[in-house]
């Protein structure tokens, strides 16, 4: 089964229905539609739930629109998305980079 990692405090937000959303780039797991995932605790590498994707869509961080952000967390300013992300993927992200925005569902 696929995984996907989320950095503290996101696993948190997914548990409480609050995240259900989640951008990513270079997707080398080929995540589609109806993959089963497991979600794991980015410094623990524990699995702290399971999920089923229910939508995916690919697009560049200039061109994200209101649906996109719908049950993602939000930031303070697009330069705070932009060093956030560059952190998690230790390189520039800049409007231009494509990324993936996957939309998932807890399983029970």
């Amino acid at each position: 089964m696929k995984s996907l990692k989320f950095a503290k405090p996101l696993p948190n937000l997914i548990l409480r229905g609050e995240k259900t959303t989640t951008w990513r780039i270079n997707d080398d797991k080929n995540l589609s539609e109806n993959d089963k995932i497991i979600l794991l605790d980015a410094s623990t590498k524990e699995e702290f739930s399971k999920a089923i994707i229910t939508h995916v869509k690919e697009t560049t961080f200039g061109n994200l629109t209101h649906q996109d952000w719908e049950g993602h967390e939000k930031f303070e300013s697009e330069e705070e998305m932009y060093k956030t992300y560059s952190k998690y993927y230790s390189c520039e992200i800049t409007p231009e980079t494509p990324l993936k925005i996957i939309k998932f569902k807890l399983l029970k």
